[in-house]
C-alpha cells in the first residue's frame, strides 16, 4: 500500500535533481537511496564513515576494503563530475572576460564566444 511522506524542500530538490540525472522517477530515486542506505547499515564489510574520510582526504584509499573502494570510486566520480559553485563562478568570469574556458578533445584552448559573435 502506497504511503505519503513529507520531506523538506531541500531534500526533494536533491531527489528531483538526482532522479533526472539517473533517469529515474522521484519515487524510484527515493527507493534506490533507501535500499542503498539499508544495505550500508547492515553490511559488515562497509563503513560509510571510512568512505567519507577517504573522500575528504583523511584516509588513504588503499586502506579501504573492496566494497568500500567501489562505493568511494562511485562517490568520487560523481563528485568530480559536478562543478563547485567556485568553479562555476571562475569559468563564468573567464567567459565574460573572453579568456580561455577549457580544452577541446584535441587539447586546444577553447575561448568563450560572445553573444555579439553568434
Amino acid at each position: 500500500m502506497a504511503q505519503s511522506v513529507k520531506l523538506a524542500d531541500d531534500i526533494m530538490a536533491l531527489v528531483r535533481r538526482e532522479a533526472e540525472l539517473q533517469s529515474r522517477s522521484v519515487a524510484g530515486q527515493i527507493t534506490h537511496w533507501l535500499k542503498i542506505g539499508r544495505a550500508i547499515e547492515h553490511s559488515d564489510s562497509f563503513d560509510y564513515a571510512r568512505i567519507i574520510a577517504a573522500l575528504e582526504g583523511k584516509l588513504d584509499t588503499t586502506q579501504l576494503g573492496e566494497d568500500e573502494d567501489i562505493a568511494w570510486l562511485d562517490a568520487f566520480t560523481e563528485k568530480m563530475g559536478q562543478a563547485s559553485d567556485a568553479e562555476e563562478a571562475f569559468f563564468a568570469r573567464r567567459q565574460r572576460l573572453g579568456r580561455g574556458v577549457g580544452l577541446d578533445a584535441g587539447g586546444n584552448l577553447v575561448y568563450a564566444k560572445t553573444d555579439s559573435a553568434a
